[in-house]
């Protein structure tokens, strides 16, 4: 991806159903579970570079020790950073007990770390601070341990205000972090079912009463100091969620292809957790999956199968090839099918995939001509090798170079840096003769393709530059997880208002902007997306043209143009995964239609600032 987008956190989850000891005499370990959890949130990297925390929950402790622990660290190499401290922990404590690794129930009471409930997350800041009191697990403590909760999520609230505000009880956390409101409001509930039955702990009940007003896209996990634990997908399923377990481990992860790999289980074992149900393990190792929130109808986020999980899920590998596919036809338009003198590549390098898909689709046209030629037309042998030995040209034309740093704050300095973060292949290009396709998954802001892309390729001298959008048009913001929620800054945004510019058309702007101000003074800036009036005077060719137009640097002499992804090719290629509310406006829940219509106003009045 050409823009960076920092977006969604990463979840993993453990519960160990033997002993400690078990897994000692089966894998040679006690830290079976912590094993197996780093390697979770390892392979699960991609999801969050902001932070991370781990937290356990031991079993069976004793009246008066502790049996729930958290570490959390801030920045870069956060997992790393975090084992390497248990480690530490580890070798002290052999200092003493050098034989220690052969009891693990000693083991289990000297070390924090050591219990049969594990919660590793990883961050990407969206709400709240990048610094460790903003990182995930968060505590609620209390003497009683049925009373303590530990959660983490990947998600984002947009209604946590109004959470926090139907809390009964004072608060401890941040107000400005979802997570605060949303485990302040379960652990309020839970404290409330415990005093009314303390024997009989009911998390399903406790779940649905707690996470009826949610109002976004989640997937989070709690750990009661009793041993009882949850993992919670959103009615809508927008956050993805899947799991694993058999009788020795319950495993949840964000994506299925680490639970795969850590685990060594095929696809077919991996369950996906359905929308608004919980997987809930009590203290004694039953397994449920329950049913929590009404049901609602499926929008999960369509972006995850474009961009942000790893491609190396069978589906989202098939999805990703079939995304490029589909732009076959309209690439071949565009080229006037003169494969001959056009050059194919990609964007490092999560556009990979659908580049591949696109030669697919390539090839099948090429192919097609192939047979016409040799069956109708060849002459003889001459002829036919000269058909058969017809390619689609392939190049490796863009480089992704080393992340570059730069500490200089003038903008046409650090301008001129931007234009390295990309090296390019000299040689490749007929000058002033070939046409370059190059695919990228997306375009959110069209920065990077502006200030070095474009710029980047011109110097190879082709006669046109068309770069194509696996993903359809982002016109909207996003509230559930992805930091993408400032109007002014999408590309799409920005060619809709020029155009309402050129034709004359500035009073739409106006118009909407009192729509939204409207609803407002009568509370109902959630009922109604206004801000999709900016964009209906346009087809989505007129939107794209203008796109080129606003990205085409003035030193530039190649024609570029700009082929977007068309909302049905979308959904052709992913068809379970519904949820296309940033090119659509069509939002899942209500507080969508409120972010967007916000996010329009702080662009109006020229303020900085999210839309939630």
């Amino acid at each position: 991806m050409s823009d960076a987008i920092q977006h969604e956190c990463g979840l993993a989850y453990i519960r160990l159903l033997k002993p400690l000891s078990y897994y000692q005499k089966k894998y040679g370990t006690a830290f079976y579970g912590l094993n197996k959890l780093y390697l979770l949130m390892e392979k699960q990297h991609n999801r969050g570079q902001d932070g991370a925390g781990i937290a356990a929950v031991k079993l069976n402790v004793e009246p008066g020790n502790p049996s729930s622990y958290r570490m959390r660290i801030s920045g870069a190499q956060a997992i790393a950073k975090i084992f390497q401290n248990i480690q530490q922990e580890v070798n002290a404590l052999e200092q003493l007990y050098p034989d220690i690794k052969a009891h693990p129930g000693l083991m289990k009471g000297y070390l924090n770390c050591m219990g049969e409930v594990l919660l590793g997350h990883l961050r990407y800041g969206t709400q709240g601070k990048n610094d460790e009191a903003f990182c995930h697990p968060f505590v609620k403590a209390h003497i009683n341990p049925t009373r303590t909760l530990t959660m983490a999520g990947n998600f984002n609230l947009v209604n946590t205000e109004e959470l926090f505000n139907n809390l009964k009880s004072t608060t401890s956390t941040s107000k400005e972090s979802d997570l605060g409101a949303m485990i302040e409001t379960i652990h309020e509930a839970l404290c409330e079912a415990d005093a009314s039955n303390p024997d009989q702990l009911n998390l399903e009940n406790i779940l649905k009463k707690a996470t009826i007003n949610f109002d976004g896209g989640f997937v989070c996990s709690g750990l009661v100091g009793n041993g009882d634990s949850f993992v919670l997908r959103d009615a809508h399923g927008i956050r993805p969620a899947y799991y694993f377990c058999n009788d020795e481990i319950v495993v949840a992860a964000s994506e299925r292809p680490a639970i795969m790999t850590a685990f060594h289980v095929p696809l077919e074992e991996v369950k996906e957790l359905q929308p608004g149900h919980a997987l809930i393990v009590n203290a004694q190792g039953k397994v449920k999956e329950a049913n929590i929130l009404p049901a609602q109808e499926k929008k999960a986020c369509s972006f995850e199968r474009i961009y942000f999980s790893r491609g190396s899920d069978a589906a989202i590998y098939k999805e990703r090839m079939q995304l490029g596919k589909n732009l076959a036809a309209n690439v071949l338009d565009a080229i006037e099918n003169d494969l001959k003198n056009t050059i194919v590549s990609f964007i490092p390098n999560t556009a990979e995939i659908a580049f591949y898909g696109l030669i697919k689709g390539l090839e099948d046209y090429l192919n097609a001509i192939k047979l016409d030629r040799i069956l109708n037309r060849a002459q003889g042998p001459d002829d036919i090798k000269e058909i058969i030995e017809r390619r689609v040209r392939i190049e490796k034309i863009a480089i992704k170079d080393v992340k570059m740093r730069t500490f200089i704050t003038e903008d046409a300095s650090r301008n001129e840096m931007v234009q390295h973060v990309y090296d390019i292949t000299y040689g490749t290009v007929n000058k002033g003769t070939d046409t370059l396709v190059v695919i990228d998954d997306s375009i959110v802001r069209g920065t990077t393709l502006k200030e070095s892309i474009i710029k980047m390729l011109d110097r190879l001298g082709p006669k046109r530059i068309i770069v194509v959008s696996s993903a359809p048009q982002i016109r909207y913001p996003d509230c559930y997880g992805i930091d993408m929620s400032k109007m002014g800054d999408f590309i799409a945004f920005q060619a809709a208002v020029a155009l309402l510019k050129e034709t004359k058309q500035e009073h739409i702007l106006t118009t909407t902007y009192e729509l939204c101000k409207a609803a407002i003074a009568s509370n109902s800036l959630a009922q109604e997306n206004y801000v999709k009036a900016i964009y209906e005077p346009f087809t989505a060719q007129e939107i794209s043209a203008k796109i080129a137009a606003l990205l085409t640097p003035a030193d530039v002499h190649a024609q570029v143009d700009i082929i977007y992804q068309t909302l049905e090719g979308l959904h052709h290629a992913c068809p379970e995964n519904k949820g296309d509310w940033y090119f659509t406006g069509n939002y899942p829940t209500p507080g969508g239609n409120r972010v967007a219509n916000k996010a329009f106003i702080n662009f109006m009045e020229q303020k900085v600032g999210r839309g939630y």
